[in-house]
């Protein structure tokens, strides 16, 4: 795992990385690792901060171990929920590198509040895998401590967690939990799709006013469900950041070296004080919204071709090769563990009761409601109407 703040490395027999302003097409996305899995040393972002990330060995191949674990467990998830093990998933297909970045970006003391798709930030954050999927299948309401791993709930409605995770740090400020290296930094993650929505506006307005110490961190993987970036918005959205009065960023979001190198510098910047930023990571999406999405009937597969080229797995991987960080066996042993890991995963997942449908009333008010016992009540009967006619 690559944990704790970056190393440098000591090892001698590397290419010197080269140095850029910008690199790709774009040239103000942040890129510390080309598609080809060329290093970049670092690179200056149009505001003129400097972004690099010197990890150690180890942490090179932490960060590679996470990507290919967590796909394989996203993977795991997708088949369980196509042979009904699971009522949905939204699969993280392709977004591993922003998701991996970013999570080992946090310090322990920090604060997440994700979508329903942020598997590979729960991961980093120590959180057991079956968790969500315990989610999903209807059993539970996701299962772990949102303070013990300083990992929000899962959160459905597209753009309320900027609310909460905006109100959450304005109370780190009012509490005096930030300040220095031992500050609480918050994240609040969301899709592109999100940045329509009133409440991610109203939380950029209120985090600005208040100086709040988070980093919002748009997905941009290019649809919103099955419309286009084009139908969101008419500039790119980490510029929308300069309307509220904070910083805006974009980075490759197929990067995991440039994403953590900017979610930390980011979250770094609000525990000491600089307040809100915009972090635009710039992915794609390479699976359906959810198991009851169809893609293929709005976009070409071309599309889908031209972007798995810019694999993120692949690109660490072909950086570790070149790097001569590591041999095949190493890449045989990752590929074992993720296997048994996923293993693990869908046995346990099997072990799982089944889900009573009538608990969907149990926790919808804290003291009851007589309407909704006659909700209820009607639901029984309704159910019960199929087990009669089962006989």
């Amino acid at each position: 795992m690559a944990k704790g703040d970056p190393g440098v490395s000591t090892r001698g027999r590397r290419a010197a990385p080269r140095s850029r302003k910008a690199a790709g097409a774009d040239p103000d996305l942040v890129q510390l690792l080309t598609p080809e899995g060329e290093r970049i040393d670092s690179v200056t972002g149009p505001d003129g901060t400097v972004y690099r990330a010197d990890l150690t060995d180890d942490e090179y191949r932490g960060l590679y171990r996470d990507l290919v674990l967590v796909r394989k467990l996203d993977a795991e998830a997708t088949a369980l929920q196509r042979q009904g093990e699971l009522g949905l998933w939204a699969s993280l297909l392709g977004q591993e590198a922003a998701q991996v970045g970013s999570g080992r970006a946090l310090r322990t003391q920090d604060m997440a509040f994700p979508t329903y798709r942020e598997h590979g930030v729960l991961y980093c954050r120590g959180i057991d895998p079956i968790m969500p999927l315990g989610l999903f299948r209807g059993v539970d309401q996701g299962g772990w401590d949102p303070n013990e791993f300083k990992f929000n709930m899962y959160t459905i409605v597209i753009g309320a967690q900027t609310l909460h995770a905006t109100g959450y740090a304005m109370g780190v400020t009012m509490d005096g939990r930030m300040g220095g290296d031992d500050g609480e930094a918050v994240i609040a993650y969301f899709g592109d799709g999100a940045t329509s929505q009133g409440d991610v506006n109203e939380a950029f307005v209120w985090a600005s006013v208040f100086n709040a110490p988070l980093v919002f961190f748009c997905q941009n993987n290019q649809y919103a469900i099955s419309e286009p970036l084009e139908r969101q918005t008419r500039v790119p959205l980490y510029q929308r950041a300069a309307g509220f009065g904070f910083p805006g960023v974009r980075v490759d979001g197929n990067d995991v070296l440039a994403s953590y190198a900017v979610t930390r510098t980011a979250l770094d910047n609000a525990r000491h004080g600089q307040g809100p930023s915009l972090i635009e990571a710039y992915t794609y999406r390479m699976g359906a919204h959810t198991t009851s999405d169809d893609p293929t009937r709005y976009r070409i597969a071309s599309e889908v071709e031209a972007w798995q080229a810019k694999d993120p797995i692949a690109r660490m991987k072909a950086f570790l090769t070149k790097q001569q960080l590591v041999d095949d066996d190493f890449f045989a042993e990752v590929d074992e563990q993720a296997r048994r890991e996923s293993l693990h995963l869908r046995e346990r997942v099997l072990a799982m009761p089944n889900p009573e449908p009538v608990t969907m009333f149990d926790h919808v008010y804290p003291n009851g409601s007589p309407l909704l016992d006659e909700q209820r009540a009607t639901f029984n009967r309704y159910m019960d109407s199929f087990e009669g006619s089962a006989h």
